[in-house]
């Protein structure tokens, strides 16, 4: 398979493409119409650089593209403000101005920080992603939120800001870790449970190629993973209702990665943890059967996720699940399924009953 697949988040005068395909990473085409001039800051860590920066910079600079490389450390642990001055200190250094383009090369992590520092270095600068794991292509380089962690809660700093385009190289992903791509399923597979049944029907079928890191399934699987994120990010750019949707399983999940510590817990560890403690307290108010829980639990174990929450006990949950973006008037507002492919995001549910979620 070497056909490359493009659909556009539909975002009036900013809407971009997402590419989707093999070998787009040398393919200077698709990077150089977004450049405002021929100067860029790669932004990176020490895990990709040595499998992919060699090979961007070739490509850019072949068509006469400036490369400033920006190289961070790995991991969720260090999304934060010291890592963030990294960025801007090589920027300010190198005296990039607002037409110097950033490009994210790396995880959902390096387009976080890049996007954030794009839309804040200068009051915005233009930036492209690259995601090279399966957790960003689906799901964190699509939609424009960019943003930090803080001590006491994940992705609390931040800022709405759009890319110029996406490039998902699958190739990228024949480097990536097995525990890495199993945590992008969790992702794949919450886009199925939130909204679309028949996608999540199609991972059922097809969730041992995934795994086997077949082409055409993979294609497959990003592009519809990407369509369903670009349909809901058009009608609800900033999350005043249904994007929340695209959260689910998340409130626990944040709980989970920061009571554990960032980085110790996968961000799609947690969120399988957390969509099977959404679906745990589903079923008790009678929103999910048995059996349609028994196929998440499926589905996720099939993609070598974890089904099982750290004990940290329901009033340690409570209140790491208090600092969510989404609460309101204080009150912890989840996303909840009424069947496969249906979710609502709602404060209606019973104390008690989530408690005994939250004990499990």
């Amino acid at each position: 398979m070497n056909v490359m697949q493009t659909l556009k988040v539909e975002l009036a005068d900013r809407s971009y493409p997402i590419h989707i395909g093999r070998n787009l990473i040398t393919n200077a085409d698709l990077i150089l119409p977004h450049l405002k001039r021929k100067h860029v800051a790669v932004v990176t860590n020490t895990t990709v650089a040595p499998l992919y920066l060699d090979q961007l910079t070739r490509t850019l600079q072949s068509v006469g593209v400036k490369v400033i490389p920006i190289i961070l450390p790995d991991g969720e642990a260090y999304k934060n403000s010291e890592t963030l001055n990294m960025i801007y200190d090589a920027l300010l250094q190198n005296r990039c101005e607002r037409s110097t383009t950033l490009i994210a090369l790396g995880g959902g992590v390096i387009g976080d920080l890049t996007g954030y520092a794009a839309a804040t270095y200068l009051r915005g600068v233009p930036f492209i992603q690259i995601p090279t794991t399966l957790l960003s292509q689906v799901d964190s380089s699509v939609g424009g939120k960019t943003g930090i962690n803080h001590p006491l809660g994940k992705n609390m700093i931040g800022a709405f800001y759009q890319p110029q385009v996406v490039l998902a190289d699958i190739d990228t992903l024949h480097t990536l870790p097995s525990r890495e791509f199993s945590a992008g399923m969790a992702e794949v597979i919450k886009y199925g449970l939130i909204r679309d049944e028949g996608f999540f029907d199609w991972i059922e079928q097809h969730i041992e190629k995934l795994m086997q890191l077949d082409e055409l399934a993979l294609s497959e699987a990003i592009y519809r993973s990407c369509q369903n994120k670009a349909e809901v990010v058009a009608r609800d750019e900033h999350e005043n209702g249904e994007r929340a949707l695209l959260n689910l399983g998340h409130t626990f999940g944040h709980a989970i990665e920061n009571a554990m510590g960032y980085g110790v817990w996968l961000h799609g560890e947690a969120v399988a943890a957390g969509t099977m403690m959404a679906a745990d307290l589903s079923k008790r108010m009678g929103w999910l059967t048995a059996h349609e829980v028994a196929r998440i639990q499926m589905l996720l174990k099939a993609a070598n996720l974890p089904l099982d929450p750290p004990k940290l006990g329901a009033d340690q949950y409570l209140e790491l699940m208090q600092l969510d973006k989404k609460v309101a008037d204080g009150k912890i507002r989840l996303i909840l399924q009424q069947g496969i492919g249906k979710s609502i995001i709602t404060s209606d549910y019973d104390a008690a009953q989530l408690r005994a979620t939250l004990t499990l």
